[in-house]
């Protein structure tokens, strides 16, 4: 028996069985035709409800395209990135620009009120010294007789001459240790006449000898030196003027330490006798040849008289005459 079937022709008709065996293979076409239409149905059948399917996820799918459509717009800005980060940068830049000149101009401010400050404070400064030196001006003129007393005292002496005593004040040192001292030419005009040339210095128990050095008659002075070192009291430069306060030291009626206080009442520079203060302190014999003082404890005159039958009336050398007349006064 042949492996294989008999070919069957496309009309249905197989030659080598006859013509009986036409229906069944007409018939069995037949049925393959209508296998073939029906899977063909099928098939159509199945590539609709495929269609019908696609058609239904379609529009989901552009749905969810749709709902997913912002990611690539917030993708976007990646591609603009660099012009964002580059403006980024200039207001970064700006900004830093605005801090430094804002900080330039407070720093200028600073350094301007400083500059201000330090200039108010030089004024402030100035002002405070004009007001310590007229200060010192003005306490340079209080009158302390007490403290002037304490400065002077210590300089001046009774002065003994025979049987006359007056006063005498240290206002110099030699170049070898020794002291000058003025007095008035009456105190020693006896002593002196009589050829002898020697004095004591007297304060409480100190006894000092002295020698006559030089005498003025016409102007009532004499210069007395002593190897003792004295303290020199300072002597004033400028003219008195009237009112100003003043001391008087001496020994009236051979008492030392003796001290009285008053103004200038006038200063006489054309007087007769030759420029003249007048004062008001009292004094009395034995002032004589005495310091006048002022508030700076400076020496302004030499006590010299007073008026008889008259209260407040005293008379004083200048220091400058005696100084101009006897060279004796120490320098500045």
């Amino acid at each position: 028996m042949s492996p294989y079937e008999p070919f069957t022709p496309a009309n249905g008709y197989d030659q080598h069985r006859g013509e009986w065996a036409a229906p069944e293979q007409q018939q069995w076409f037949q049925d393959q035709q209508w296998a073939q239409e029906r899977q063909w149905d099928q098939q159509q059948q199945v590539q609709q409800q495929q269609v019908q399917q696609q058609q239904q996820w379609y529009p989901q799918q552009q749905q969810q395209q749709q709902y997913y459509e912002p990611a690539p717009v917030m993708a976007a800005p990646a591609a603009g990135a660099p012009i964002a980060r580059g403006s980024r940068t200039r207001l970064v830049i700006m900004g830093l620009v605005v801090a430094l000149l804002a900080v330039s101009g407070w720093q200028a401010f600073r350094v301007e009120g400083m500059i201000r400050s330090s200039s108010d404070l030089a004024s402030a400064v100035t002002a405070e010294q004009g007001k310590t030196q007229e200060l010192e001006k003005q306490l340079a003129t209080v009158f302390d007789p007490e403290g002037i007393a304490a400065a002077v005292l210590p300089s001046v002496f009774r002065v003994r001459a025979g049987d006359f005593t007056g006063t005498a004040f240290a206002v110099s040192a030699t170049d070898d240790g020794r002291t000058n001292l003025f007095t008035n030419y009456h105190v020693v005009e006896e002593t002196f006449e009589a050829g002898d040339k020697s004095v004591s210095l007297e304060r409480g128990t100190t006894r000092i000898e002295a020698t006559i050095v030089k005498v003025s008659a016409g102007k009532d002075l004499a210069l007395l030196r002593t190897t003792r070192d004295i303290k020199a009291l300072g002597v004033a430069n400028d003219e008195v003027k009237p009112g100003q306060q003043v001391v008087v030291v001496g020994a009236p009626l051979g008492l030392d330490d003796s001290v009285t206080t008053g103004v200038i009442s006038a200063y006489r520079p054309d007087d007769s006798d030759g420029p003249t203060i007048q004062f008001d302190a009292p004094i009395n014999p034995g002032n004589s040849g005495g310091p006048v003082v002022n508030t700076s404890k400076q020496v302004v005159g030499i006590a010299t008289a007073k008026a008889r039958d008259a209260e407040g009336i005293g008379l004083a050398i200048p220091i400058a005459t005696a100084c101009e007349t006897l060279g004796a006064c120490a320098k500045g």
